[in-house]
């Protein structure tokens, strides 16, 4: 079950991740240092993009070419992050329409795992957004990484 988030948590997590929507899936870095992050649903498996992060206290944000992928009702989702992501810990808040406040639908925190399953079918409405937010360092100034990946159940 999806817990309600703190209004805090929202609002820096909209601003972090600004206009960018989603963008899926495989562990690893991107060519610019950023971590990718692994989703896999069901026989489908893409590389999330950072929008933003935060390496050795300089912060960057990214454009990333948004995507949706499409999922059937009742079907595994497998986040994994890269061991860096894990050990500074981890969340994921679920949105509807958007990304503003108003669209939050709920957080989980995964802390130090390096993976986390949840279904398809977890979030009421049949379109909706997910944002993986590493925790930010004290380094980093409160600027966490952010990897925003869309769903939209058939």
């Amino acid at each position: 079950m999806i817990r309600a988030s703190r209004r805090r948590s929202s609002r820096r997590l909209a601003l972090a991740v600004g206009g960018a929507v989603l963008v899926l899936l495989a562990a690893g870095c991107s060519s610019d240092g950023a971590p990718t992050i692994a989703v896999t649903v069901g026989e489908q498996q893409m590389d999330v993009e950072a929008t933003q992060y935060c390496a050795d206290g300089e912060g960057k944000r990214y454009s990333v070419t948004p995507q949706v992928l499409q999922v059937d009702a009742d079907t595994t989702i497998l986040i994994e992050v890269p061991d860096e992501v894990a050990e500074s810990g981890w969340s994921f808040q679920v949105f509807g329409q958007g990304l503003g406040d108003e669209d939050l639908i709920g957080e989980v925190d995964v802390g130090q795992e390096a993976s986390y399953e949840l279904s398809t079918s977890d979030a009421v409405p049949a379109a909706y957004y997910i944002v993986i937010v590493q925790d930010s360092g004290a380094d980093c100034e409160g600027l966490a990484g952010a990897w925003p990946i869309g769903f939209l159940r058939q």
